[in-house]
């Protein structure tokens, strides 16, 4: 369910809507680094997992939806021989097999449990590789077309020198693995670290990486990128695909605890005009676009990762305001949408934060922001001393909708939160839940405009069916902005004119037997 509550932005008086958060597995164990992923089959299953911390007992969740995160089950342990754990990377390959990887350093190494029953039962551990190892991020091949269909992959960073990104793969459900291949040899004296990767619609093998400097501050310097086309065996790689200046830091003011700025990347499989495009996002400072405070910029490739844009500011708040943005992850939904969500203090005078969404429909040129999460926190290590808070948030998608997971103490101990997002109405914002006395459409403003206008509306009765839709003007509609019954109110939606050519548009909306059209002009 979402509800709607007003509150002002500091850039200018945006509304913004805001979304039932709940815990996904309410316990009294400490939950951090959470990711999600849905099965490819059947979206309304996800699994989710995170690091857990309870006392001495340092293990990974295991938390499994079946009707699109309405309901929860699961564990906070995953059964695994004595040892502690880390990092854990959840998937569902194309059989329906639950694959968590984990990092231990006792006995140090890389290694995986699977389950064939959607976790109400586990494997004992597979051994992926052994030694120091560090962050690792799998992914599953779920292009039918591809000769690897069903493969699914692991990346992480070697932990010796030169500290190179590895990959190695599955092709039975997590229970063997093959040698790890390496990737790269890191660029000059940096390390690589924090990996991500992505599958391509015939089964190519994206992953990046973070080029870190080895002395203080040892920040993110680079984004490393590769690509294999033979199912992980041999990698064509760039070193520098871009430059980047992140966060990574020992303390991330005004906060005692360790950020980074690790890239995460996303491919659009929507098979819309952008299809193949990728997406990388990170959190950076002190280099165009980001300010001199921690911003969200993203570099999206049109050619499979052979070259990359400049980087674009995705959040949109006043540049250089001592605002903090961090720990970005990216989705592209089943539309091509873009939807990004990361931490962000904007809203705060009191050193907590909140969860935000930035969204983009046309392929990163426009964004739109949005608070997410119904209450804030402020950043620390579970432990109360200065250190690591977790390293990452997820989201994931499916049915039109948006799952993000992040970590919260709101409930006195950190736990995964969530929502349940309809990236279908994002932008749709409640201004007032005043019943008007009649059905309104105003004016779009700006008007002209290029190229996003907003556009407001009123509806009397409840339970009506709604729809606001922008035509040409031959009579085509070129983009459905609202079709769904809403609640009594004054309502604002965002329109994004970006894509379409300059000229005169018309929006109609119809509720029951009302409807009315207004005219607007889109001047590039």
């Amino acid at each position: 369910m979402k509800k709607i509550i007003i509150m002002f932005g500091l850039m200018i008086s945006t509304l913004f809507s805001q979304y039932t958060c709940y815990r996904v597995f309410p316990s009294s164990v400490v939950q951090i680094e959470p990711s999600i992923v849905h099965h490819q089959q059947n979206p309304q299953i996800l699994f989710a997992s995170a690091y857990t911390i309870n006392n001495s007992v340092l293990s990974e969740g295991i938390y499994v939806s079946t009707n699109g995160g309405l309901n929860w089950t699961g564990s906070d342990v995953l059964p695994n021989p004595a040892g502690d754990a880390g990092d854990p990377g959840p998937i569902i390959d194309k059989n329906g097999v639950f694959i968590v990887t984990h990092q231990r350093s006792t006995p140090a190494g890389m290694y995986a449990n699977f389950s064939t029953n959607m976790g109400s039962s586990w494997s004992g551990v597979s051994v992926i590789a052994q030694n120091d190892q560090d962050k690792g991020s799998p992914i599953t091949d779920d292009a039918t077309a591809s000769l690897y269909y069903g493969r699914t992959y692991l990346a992480w960073t070697k932990f010796i020198n030169p500290f190179p990104i590895v990959v190695s793969f599955t092709t039975n459900g997590g229970a063997n693995w093959t040698s790890f291949v390496q990737v790269n040899s890191s660029f000059g004296s940096n390390r690589s670290y924090g990996p991500s990767m992505s599958i391509g619609t015939n089964g190519e093998v994206y992953v990046c990486w973070a080029s870190i400097i080895s002395s203080s501050p040892f920040n993110e310097d680079k984004i490393g990128f590769a690509v294999s086309t033979n199912g992980g065996i041999n990698w064509s790689v760039n070193e520098n695909a871009y430059d980047c200046n992140g966060i990574k830091t020992s303390q991330l003011s005004p906060w005692t605890i360790r950020a980074n700025g690790y890239p995460l990347m996303d491919i659009d499989k929507s098979g819309g005009p952008r299809n193949g495009w990728l997406y990388i996002v990170t959190a950076e400072k002190n280099l165009a676009p980001a300010g001199s405070d921690p911003d969200v910029v993203m570099h999206r490739s049109t050619d499979a990762g052979q070259t990359w844009s400049a980087g674009i500011r995705v959040n949109q708040d006043t540049p250089n305001n001592g605002k903090i943005q961090f720990f970005p992850i990216i989705r592209v939904d089943e539309g091509g949408g873009l939807n990004v969500i990361y931490y962000d203090n904007r809203q705060a005078s009191d050193s907590t934060v909140d969860v935000y969404i930035s969204r983009s429909t046309d392929g990163g040129n426009s964004w739109f922001d949005y608070r997410v999460s119904d209450h804030r926190f402020k950043p620390k290590s579970p432990s109360g001393s200065p250190g690591n808070m977790g390293d990452n948030i997820g989201i994931t998608s499916g049915n039109g909708k948006l799952y993000p997971v992040w970590m919260s103490d709101h409930s006195g101990v950190f736990q995964v939160w969530s929502a349940i997002i309809d990236y279908n109405t994002i932008g749709i914002k409640q201004i007032s839940t005043e019943v008007p006395k009649n059905f309104t459409l105003r004016q779009n403003y700006p008007n002209p405009f290029n190229p996003a206008t907003k556009i407001r509306f009123a509806i009397p009765a409840n339970g009506e069916n709604v729809s606001l839709s922008v035509f040409d003007i031959t009579g085509n509609e070129v983009k459905m902005l609202i079709d769904q019954q809403m609640k009594p109110g004054e309502y604002e939606v965002d329109f994004d004119g970006t894509g379409l050519g300059s000229g005169v548009y018309f929006y109609i909306l119809k509720a029951g037997s009302f409807i009315e059209s207004k005219k607007m002009i889109l001047v590039k």
